[in-house]
């Protein structure tokens, strides 16, 4: 990989990886909810789940819709319906009373967010855009590095969205105000969904 294309994927990991989207959507409600210590677990998910999905496409998973054209579609209604089920989960997130225990409230796990990025419309675009674009002849070794640049990048990149929600946890002390910021977080995820709703009526 030469060093031109090696600037342009820093840089085009950082500016993918900091804009809003699912998973930054998600932090930022996280943070604001649970805190960043609770929140680790999900910001790593993210972050190792999205490399490791990074160097699969990069691999040749993408070959598997070639073959089985029927799989991109049903990948498409399962994005559709995780982030809604997410979504839901987000905007009742708030304690139904201001006695509602913390532990009653459980943030995202490692797992799920891992598993999150293979739903995640986002972050198949970065994925399909990095591994195609910037991979160079498509070898191993640069799939490989490819991998690594998102992994070095994203984690710091995302960990500002769960920075933010701590910041405004800070004036979220009141239910009410609480139980609003989860709604709107839970709608700015369903709209995201807008690219491949947009597509399912081409």
């Amino acid at each position: 990989m030469t060093y031109e294309l090696l600037t342009a994927l820093i840089g085009f990991s950082f500016v993918s990886s900091i804009t809003p989207g699912p998973n930054n959507m998600m932090l930022m409600a996280s943070g604001a909810n649970f805190g960043l210590r609770r929140t680790l677990p999900h910001m790593m998910g993210v972050g190792i789940g999205f490399v490791l999905m990074v160097f699969l496409v990069g691999a040749g998973l993408t070959q598997l819709f070639d073959l089985w054209p029927l799989s991109y579609s049903l990948l498409k209604v399962m994005s559709v319906v995780y982030l809604l089920y997410l979504a839901w989960k987000i905007a009742t997130a708030a304690p139904k009373s201001p006695d509602a225990p913390e532990t009653d409230k459980k943030p995202i796990t490692f797992l799920q967010a891992a598993a999150f990025q293979w739903v995640n419309p986002k972050a198949w675009a970065m994925a399909l855009t990095a591994t195609t674009a910037y991979s160079g002849d498509h070898s191993m070794r640069n799939v490989v590095i490819v991998a690594l640049v998102f992994g070095a990048v994203n984690i710091p990149s995302i960990s500002t969205w769960t920075i933010l929600g701590l910041q405004i946890r800070k004036i979220l002390t009141n239910p009410r105000r609480l139980r609003a910021f989860n709604w709107t977080m839970g709608a700015l995820l369903v709209a995201t969904l807008w690219p491949i709703l947009a597509g399912m009526s081409a």
